[in-house]
């Protein structure tokens, strides 16, 4: 017989509103039926004189908790007070506090880890915050058992540093954000779920693994959930509800399923330094580098300016150096025969480009569907998107943008398709489309509806899944993003109508100018592109972030 699932409640910050919380969750179970616990990150009590009145009604008894509430310490010196110590105690009636750190087991075999409060900038530090060593002592006994293959559920006050790498993006600034000893205590606890709060936004982050493809044994997945404060202005969430069977009493083969969007760990980013040996655990005062990132002595002179275009950074290797006039520049992947559009090859049409980065190029389309029909190209020689290096990607997306800014100041929308199948360099193919045309959904429609009269099936794949998470490096694929950040995505398996991305964009439904499918059907003369291009250069230029002074 299958384990009963808990159903489980996490809340974010409360800061004393409880009865807005606790009719909430009274909604809540009045539609879904009766939840098992509510867990609270985050600050729980309130500072205001209405907050310890409502509290004071609670802790009286004149009003309960509808729910098992379990919730953490202190996250600031203003509420240590309503902490009696710093072990756990019940507060009142349903509402339980669960101590400074610690694992909490329920009866159901659902394991918790906790920990509350901030990390402390200090040593010894305040009341309601705790050190790398604290986190360490909490650690060592779990992972010392040979049996540990991780926690259900870790619950921290404070986000984990760098938990957006690999993954989405948070509505926060992440220069600032999180701790390091959270994120190495994420990463040593393997959560299926972690939970925080404080930084007053809800962000649930993709999923990722816990372990190496093709070098570890598969593991679960853990996803980390960030909550926004109770009744917060914005409406942003915050809460979240799930059903969880609890580890011990899963097969490791369904515990291990990964999901379709699933990411690299995120803590792995950042926990080697500059040599690739592995940082100490809970290194506080971890420095991170983006995978790829080059730096530049930028106190030299000829290094120091904003490079415009055509103009390059002086140097051009790892760590800050002093330029070495013999020293050999970093080379982009070279092609193994001729290639039309490598731009260091002679048979690239030079006077098609428009504006030239540093690791990538924007040139108006050969044959182009439309007079403002572009490709985002890289300099180096990359067959796919899911083989560019981070830096190409850095840049390649900065195009993206500069190039919808400047279709939206046309009155079009963007719309970006890549045809990675017999083709040896990369062409993103950048196509506006007039706002007065067609919807987003319309182009959407058009795209799936042709592929389905071809046979093929477009898979739409979340917004805010890398590419590389679904195709694997050689395989070939059509690729498409709507201006809505919309992705559709299909696997080429035999024959693909090479021409399949112009000829829905030209059909009658879109841009209706099927004439223009087939780009050799729509080519110029060299004067023709000449004067187009130059042209293109001088509308484009204000969108030019190469042009930026």
């Amino acid at each position: 017989m299958a384990e009963k699932p808990v159903k489980v409640l996490a809340c974010g910050d409360v800061e004393g509103r409880l009865s807005a919380l606790f009719n909430r969750v009274q909604a809540i179970q009045k539609k879904a039926g009766q939840f098992d616990l509510l867990l609270c990150v985050g600050e729980f009590f309130g500072t205001t004189p209405e907050a310890e009145a409502e509290w004071q009604q609670y802790k009286t008894g004149a009003k309960k908790a509808p729910i098992h509430t379990y919730i953490l310490g202190a996250a600031s010196q203003e509420t240590v007070k309503s902490f009696p110590s710093a072990d756990g105690c019940e507060l009142a009636d349903n509402i339980t506090y669960l101590g400074r750190r610690g694992v909490f087991t329920g009866v159901s075999g659902l394991q918790i880890a906790y920990v509350s409060g901030r990390e402390a900038l200090q040593d010894p530090p305040p009341a309601h915050c705790f050190t790398s060593k604290h986190l360490s002592a909490l650690v060592a006994p779990l992972t010392g058992n040979s049996k540990f293959r991780g926690v259900d559920i870790l619950l921290t006050s404070q986000w984990p540093r760098g938990v957006w790498h690999y993954g989405n993006t948070p509505e926060v600034n992440t220069k600032f954000c999180g701790s390091g000893s959270v994120a190495n205590l994420a990463d040593h606890l393997k959560p299926r779920y972690h939970f925080a709060a404080l930084e007053g936004a809800h962000y649930e982050r993709l999923p990722y693994r816990n372990h190496v493809v093709l070098q570890e044994n598969a593991q679960h997945v853990s996803r980390f959930i960030a909550l926004a404060s109770v009744n917060n202005p914005a409406k942003k969430k915050y809460l979240y509800a799930f059903n969880i069977v609890p580890m011990k009493a899963l097969e490791a083969s369904e515990l291990v399923k990964q999901p379709q969007d699933v990411t690299e760990n995120p803590y792995r980013f950042c926990s080697k330094d500059k040599t690739g040996k592995q940082r100490p655990s809970f290194n506080t005062t971890e420095e991170e580098e983006p995978a790829g990132q080059f730096f530049f002595d930028l106190s030299k002179k000829q290094g120091g300016g904003f490079r415009g275009r055509g103009r390059k950074r002086e140097g051009d290797g790892r760590g800050d150096f002093q330029r070495d006039e013999n020293k050999q520049p970093r080379r982009h992947p070279q092609p193994t025969g001729p290639c039309w559009f490598c731009l260091a090859s002679p048979q690239v049409e030079k006077h098609l480009v428009i504006s030239i980065g540093t690791h990538c190029y924007v040139a108006l389309a050969k044959g182009c569907l439309t007079p403002l029909h572009m490709l985002i190209l890289p300099i180096g020689h990359y067959q796919s998107v899911v083989e560019l290096s981070s830096e190409v990607v850095e840049e390649m997306e900065k195009y993206r943008e500069a190039l919808k800014s400047f279709y939206k100041s046309k009155g079009a929308r963007c719309v970006l398709f890549e045809r990675n199948y017999k083709s040896q360099h990369l062409q993103l193919q950048v196509v506006p489309v007039p706002l007065d045309r067609c919807t987003t959904e319309d182009i959407k429609e058009a795209f799936m509806v042709q592929a389905l009269e071809q046979q093929m099936e477009l898979m739409e794949i979340p917004q805010h899944t890398d590419l590389k998470q679904i195709a694997p490096p050689g395989v070939p694929y059509f690729y498409v993003e709507l201006d809505s950040g919309e992705k559709l995505y299909y696997r080429i398996q035999k024959h693909f109508p090479l021409q399949f991305g112009r000829e829905v964009l030209a059909s009658e439904a879109l841009l209706n100018i099927p004439t223009r499918a087939d780009w050799r059907e729509c080519k110029q003369t060299r004067e023709e592109e000449e004067e187009s291009c130059k042209q293109l250069r001088d509308d484009f230029q204000p969108y030019d972030f190469n042009m930026e002074d």
